[in-house]
């Protein structure tokens, strides 16, 4: 029964990457409008500001009544192409309706 949480949990996560953030917030949106109380918005690296527009277009624009539960912030240990470690810093924000 943990592992089913563990997948469900990770079924509301949006990761942000290198499209417009308009696709992103469609994506939050469409996870609360199919039953979710709970998105987490994922970034790293130079994409963490578009992950913060995101949480706030969501709120500001589309869905007033989210609210952020929590912001993590943390730094991970990347191995890169040539096998060298890099730190990369990570958010995560996690909204709720």
């Amino acid at each position: 029964m943990a592992e089913e949480t563990a997948i469900r949990k990770d079924e509301n996560v949006v990761y942000i990457g290198k499209k417009s953030v308009m696709c992103y917030v469609l994506a939050v949106i469409t996870q609360f409008n199919s039953g979710a109380t709970e998105v987490a918005i994922k970034a790293r690296g130079k994409v963490i500001s578009r992950a913060v527009d995101v949480a706030e277009i969501v709120r500001n624009r589309f869905m007033p009544d989210a609210k952020i539960k929590s912001i993590d912030i943390k730094t991970e240990e990347l191995t890169s192409e040539d096998g060298s470690m890099a730190k990369v810093s990570a958010m995560e924000i996690t909204l709720t309706k």
